[in-house]
């Protein structure tokens, strides 16, 4: 057979690649070498952008059960130092508390609706790209069959097998110098402070907060109870100086309970739980930190985990990924209907390989402040000087969810908001705000006129088959702009506070060329 576009991966980032795929008019085939979806307890939720962006896709009340929109954070860390964020001005952390089970489900679901083809229990043992397309060579059930697809996504993890098969260099490091241990406990209730969660460990005198990067001189160790009311902890320990673990043997709730006690100097009274799994217990040692030194190659492209990796702390794996499934999608949909104006699949790379490499320098940074010596300690005080001002605090919260990203849009307008996110439009306009989310939720680019001039609309005549034109109205020009082009992943081609009609026409015209080919 032969398809436009095999994703091999269904995971989270494949899975709602699919769907921007579907949404833009092409239909992929997505291939998983699971039979079912995983079990295992893997990310217990969303932090960063990726939560603004699932709203404007109407995935926000589908994953959380509630309406939007979604609110940010209070209270955050940066390896394991509070961030308070109640005082800023916009503040940019958002986050759900939705395990990745559940992401997968509601996912896989919305993929199904859209008529995506799932085929579990499909692995891909080899590729073979040519100038036309790639052969796949993939191991089923029912046995082994070849595909021709015109272009191939690996989404399929750090072990990337599309990545290996393409030839694609995995650059980074490795640091082994510590060991990780997690799992699911049950803490007895007399230790938690019921109104923070707290745990008040009477020997050695200490109280730890929930949801933090504890340091202590024997390590660090975190808890939270991620499903409220379950009773059930997640607690896990970082380690360093230690004899190294055996990988080769399954960890056990001893090994977890003594790791506990090494950390913290004293025993932490804990259980396993007596309830029905599938419960966490899991050893790793170390990390990497490493990237694709490029996310194509020809008709292979990367994605996720596939193009990087990176420790966990702090959260960020899958508003990484998800936001490179939303940046692709409509890119390589584009490149399939053959609109896409030269260059455009090229942007996918040189727009988030930068913003994956700021997620590794943060996380690598954040490990680095966590370990037991005292010059990290003071490097730490220092740190926790400079975060009493709130523009330093304002300034990692955008680091840790990925808002101070600019894209390079190619034709400087000198506007402020060009290539930055798509501002709360509910605060700025009286009109139109919801045909602009009905069309974003389809991942359609729009065009927003908040002049009501007609020369607006008329510039982009041409451009009607892939982009559409709103009318809004501003009722106090709180919105520092007289015109916006939002791309489908959110992010704004083009803005402009010209109200001159020709001079317009002519801005608007050369952005619509440039994102979104030649007019017809």
């Amino acid at each position: 057979m032969t398809t436009d576009v095999t994703i091999v991966g269904g995971g989270p980032n494949g899975l709602l690649l699919a769907c921007e795929l579907r949404l833009a008019g092409v239909r992929p085939l997505l291939l998983e070498r699971l039979h079912t979806r995983s079990a295992t307890p893997r990310a217990n939720g969303l932090v960063g952008r990726v939560v603004q962006a699932l709203e404007l896709r109407g995935l926000y009340e589908p994953l959380t059960g509630r309406s939007g929109p979604a609110q940010p954070l209070p209270f955050y860390q940066f390896s394991g130092l509070p961030l308070d964020l109640r005082d800023l001005r916009d503040n940019p952390l958002h986050a759900l508390q939705v395990p990745q089970a559940r992401i997968e489900q509601v996912l896989e679901e919305r993929a199904r609706e859209l008529g995506v083809e799932i085929r579990r229990g499909h692995e891909l043992t080899a590729l073979h790209q040519d100038d036309d397309a790639i052969t796949l060579d993939i191991r089923a059930p029912q046995g082994a069959y070849q595909i021709r697809t015109r272009y191939l996504v690996g989404a399929d993890g750090g072990r990337s097998t599309v990545r290996k098969q393409a030839g694609i260099a995995f650059l980074g490091t490795t640091d082994d110098s510590f060991a990780s241990r997690a799992g699911h406990a049950i803490i007895p209730d007399a230790l938690l402070d019921p109104a923070t969660g707290e745990l008040d460990l009477p020997e050695p005198g200490m109280r730890l907060r929930p949801y933090t990067h504890n340091r202590l001189p024997g390590g660090v160790l975190t808890f939270a109870m991620m499903q409220p009311g379950s009773g059930i902890h997640l607690v896990a320990t970082f380690e360093w100086d230690q004899p190294p673990a055996d990988d080769s043997t399954p960890m056990t709730f001893d090994e977890l309970r003594a790791s506990a006690r090494r950390v913290l100097g004293a025993d932490l009274p804990m259980s396993p739980p007596t309830t029905p799994g599938p419960h966490l217990l899991r050893r790793l040692t170390g990390t990497n930190s490493r990237q694709a030194d490029t996310y194509r190659a020809g008709r292979v492209l990367l994605l996720g985990d596939a193009a990087h990796v990176h420790s966990a702390v702090g959260g960020p794996g899958l508003n990484l990924g998800m936001q490179d499934a939303i940046n692709l999608g409509w890119k390589l949909a584009a490149q399939i209907h053959g609109w896409a104006p030269p260059g455009l699949l090229d942007t996918y790379h040189s727009e988030r390989a930068p913003v994956s490499r700021r997620v590794l320098m943060q996380t690598r940074a954040q490990m680095a402040l966590m370990r037991p010596a005292a010059d990290i300690t003071a490097a730490r005080d220092l740190l926790a000087e400079l975060l009493d001002d709130p523009r330093n605090r304002a300034r990692i919260a955008a680091l840790l969810s990925g808002t101070d990203i600019r894209y390079d849009m190619g034709h400087d307008t000198g506007h402020p908001l060009t290539g930055r996110w798509l501002p709360d439009l509910r605060t700025h306009i009286t009109d139109g705000w919801t045909q602009i989310a009905e069309r974003l939720r389809a991942a359609r680019p729009v065009l927003v006129d908040l002049t009501g001039n007609a020369a607006t609309a008329q510039a982009a005549d041409t451009w009607t088959d892939r982009v559409d034109v709103i009318t809004a109205r501003s009722a106090n020009r709180s919105l520092p702009a007289s015109a916006i082009l939002v791309r489908p992943d959110g992010y704004l081609a083009w803005a402009t506070d010209d109200t001159a009609g020709q001079s317009m026409r002519h801005h608007v015209r050369e952005a619509l060329t440039t994102w979104f080919g030649a007019a017809t």
